[in-house]
């Protein structure tokens, strides 16, 4: 899986993220003329070598016409869905724009519809954000990934007035994820990279495991001393997970009694207590589908009297990041328990076995030689009472007695 990774260390712009893209090697000329299907006023783009306390790097610096248009979310989309770009890229940049939008109006306690952009809704913030998203479909890019973010310090002057960095925009854009602060002065987060590495970013922390492949550097516009006012950006490619048979035995540890399989495992827990039904429904299934091997829910109770809910996500360890990531953008949770635990189980597998009903799937667990649970598929089961019209209970009992049946002649043979 190709993966390329935000290193923020200096931050990150829509500019920057252009830049990297070029030092990346994709062909600075191809990126323009596809940004040129936008349907507005003519620009360009300046892609130029520059150095950055001793890195070399790409100053991306863009000029056009000056407007005075204030766009709302529904202009901007307009503007997108009008290009000539591919499908993807349309629906990468329109979701980028909506999160700055939720976030801006978040923050001035209105409607998404009703929200003005001001330093985002400009042609550079249009240009940059789909620029990056052609840019990543140019490079093949199938997942993100980046680090804890370096967000400045100081104060600077908005539409609003002079606000604290990060401003309002951005540190709401980053809730839930890894930032921090130094002495270097200056907005090294703008909104417009907060939103696009918070829409397309699923992990945030170390470099994943994988082997590099290139690495670019994209050049903030101003300058420090002794500070590398860049953002890297590195393309990788992830190896495929191994099967559990594949592992050494540092990592599943075989056989303590019997033929029993040991995996280290982590729950992630967190107790919510203003959160609707409907949402924790919406986060299982989307946990199921990250990669958990489990939920579910607690009824508990909190302080205040509060009835609440205790959420429980059970994962294998290189899904962490992930599902963490998902419960801070999907759910009203400040903070997540992690417990490294210990599973053992029987090892499991699955039989396809021809019965009265047709093929039924089963999953068998073994202790040993010995068959100590069997359970059919319940969908196989449900399809054959629907279509026999037979009850459920008959159909599984008799399919049961087909395994049974199959069991006792594979022992015969074997005996013989």
């Amino acid at each position: 899986m190709k993966t390329l990774y935000f290193d923020c260390f200096a931050g990150a712009s829509g500019n920057m993220i252009l830049g990297a893209l070029v030092s990346l090697g994709i062909d600075s000329k191809k990126l323009v003329s596809e940004i040129e299907t936008l349907p507005f006023s003519d620009f360009n783009i300046d892609f130029s070598a520059v150095n950055r306390s001793g890195i070399e790097a790409t100053l991306a610096k863009t000029t056009y016409r000056e407007e005075s248009v204030e766009r709302h979310l529904s202009d901007i989309k307009k503007i997108i869905i009008a290009s000539g770009l591919t499908n993807s890229v349309k629906e990468k940049a329109s979701d980028i724009f909506a999160a700055l939008a939720a976030a801006e109006a978040r923050i001035h306690g209105i409607a998404i519809e009703e929200v003005h952009f001001h330093e985002v809704g400009a042609m550079d913030a249009i240009i940059d954000v789909v620029g990056a998203c052609i840019g990543f479909e140019m490079l093949g890019i199938e997942s993100f990934a980046c680090s804890k973010i370096h967000t400045g310090s100081g104060f600077i002057d908005i539409a609003h007035g002079k606000y604290p960095v990060p401003p309002p925009a951005v540190i709401e854009l980053l809730s839930g994820l890894p930032i921090y602060s130094t002495e270097i002065e200056g907005e090294l987060i703008t909104p417009t990279g907060a939103a696009i590495i918070s829409t397309l970013c699923t992990r945030f922390g170390s470099i994943p495991d994988m082997k590099v492949e290139k690495t670019g550097y994209g050049a903030g516009s101003r300058t420090y001393e002794r500070f590398p006012n860049a953002l890297r950006m590195i393309i990788g490619e992830e190896a495929p997970e191994k099967s559990s048979h594949e592992l050494d035995n540092s990592h599943t540890p075989r056989a303590l009694t019997g033929n029993l399989e040991s995996s280290q495992l982590t729950l992630i827990e967190s107790n919510l207590d203003d959160i609707p039904a409907e949402t924790l429904g919406y986060v299982m299934d989307k946990a199921l589908n990250i990669g958990a091997l489990d939920c579910w829910f607690t009824p508990i109770q909190m302080k205040k009297n509060r009835p609440a809910t205790m959420l429980s996500v059970l994962c294998e360890n290189r899904m962490e990041d992930d599902l963490i990531s998902m419960l801070f953008l999907e759910t009203t949770t400040l903070g997540v328990r992690i417990s490294r635990i210990e599973r053992k189980c029987l090892p499991r597998e699955s039989q396809t076995i021809r019965t009265d009903f047709g093929d039924i799937e089963f999953k068998i667990a073994r202790f040993g030689k010995k068959v100590i649970n069997v359970k059919p598929e319940f969908d196989d089961v449900r399809k054959a009472a629907l279509k026999s019209g037979l009850s459920f209970k008959e159909i599984e009992a008799r399919i049961m007695k087909n395994f049974d049946e199959k069991e006792k002649g594979i022992e015969g043979k074997q005996k013989v």
